[in-house]
């Protein structure tokens, strides 16, 4: 009966037209920025920081580095927006509408709803990182050659790499991704249990991860770097580092996952206590 139910959560959440809505951005954002890259000074920044580190840019600036180029910001900026607003949508949009009153007249429990509609949130979160780095890469493949990649992030990973183990690392570093964007969607989930509007669900979401990313920022906080959830998403790059920092990585999945399910907790308490039938 839960497969059934998951199911028709997916059916309902894939056949919304702003489910999409990121989808489209990826692919316009990544248009522009190989555009961009392709013909701005970019990629002679690029050449010119492989060469002052002793590398020949021709065997790096190739398609699996652009991608990585062009995920950086994406997943700063348009990742979190995006499964922030489908988070946001999966309860309060259902009681908004008042369909909501309805599916909890059939005798379902409150917990396997939201179990549901979380699952069904975490499916989408995958797809959505997946589709994201998949068009990032096919549409650099048009442009650049397959060759090894290159990957830099200031102050967190500097590394070259084969071609073959480049990839193996891209696909590891999207299921990290996965999880942020879950752990987004969750966020934003929980609001949207309580009673407020969809909008206001994804609104105090992105608050909140905006509020953790300034105060990240202020010098003070740098002793207290682990509390804020930004830091412990950019675990994904670390998956470039050579050699990879395990109990790093481990420690942040850790802290991810267990704000995934305190999210869910939180929102389960507070739907249990919503008088939605009368």
């Amino acid at each position: 009966m839960f497969y059934l139910h998951l199911r028709n959560e997916l059916w309902k959440l894939f056949g919304k037209k702003r489910t999409y809505i990121g989808f489209g951005a990826f692919i316009l954002a990544q248009t522009v920025m190989l555009l961009a890259f392709r013909f701005t000074r970019w990629q002679e920044d690029l050449t010119r920081l492989l060469a002052g580190n002793g590398y020949l840019a021709e065997e790096y600036v190739s398609a699996l580095t652009v991608s990585v180029i062009m995920l950086i910001p994406q997943v700063l900026l348009l990742m979190p927006l995006y499964a922030a607003l489908v988070g946001g949508d999966l309860v309060a949009k259902e009681a908004e509408d008042g369909t909501l009153r309805m599916i909890l007249s059939r005798p379902i429990s409150r917990f396997r709803l939201l179990l549901a509609k979380w699952c069904a949130g975490t499916v989408f979160s995958m797809v959505l990182v997946l589709s994201l780095g998949g068009t990032a890469l096919l549409l650099a493949w048009f442009w650049f050659p397959w060759r090894g990649m290159f990957v830099f992030a200031p102050g967190m990973v500097f590394n070259v790499l084969p071609a073959g183990e480049g990839l193996r690392l891209y696909v590891c570093s999207h299921l990290l991704m996965a999880v942020n964007a879950s752990v987004i969607l969750g966020l934003a989930f929980m609001f949207s249990c309580f009673n407020m509007k969809p909008a206001a669900a994804t609104i105090l979401a992105l608050s909140y991860l905006f509020v953790n990313l300034v105060m990240e920022g202020i010098p003070f906080f740098d002793r207290y770097q682990e509390w804020f959830l930004p830091h412990h998403f950019r675990v994904w790059l670390l998956v470039y580092e050579d050699p990879t920092p395990w109990h790093r990585l481990l420690s942040s999945l850790v802290v991810l996952l267990a704000a995934n399910v305190t999210t869910f907790l939180i929102g389960l308490a507070g739907f249990q206590a919503r008088d939605i039938k009368s």
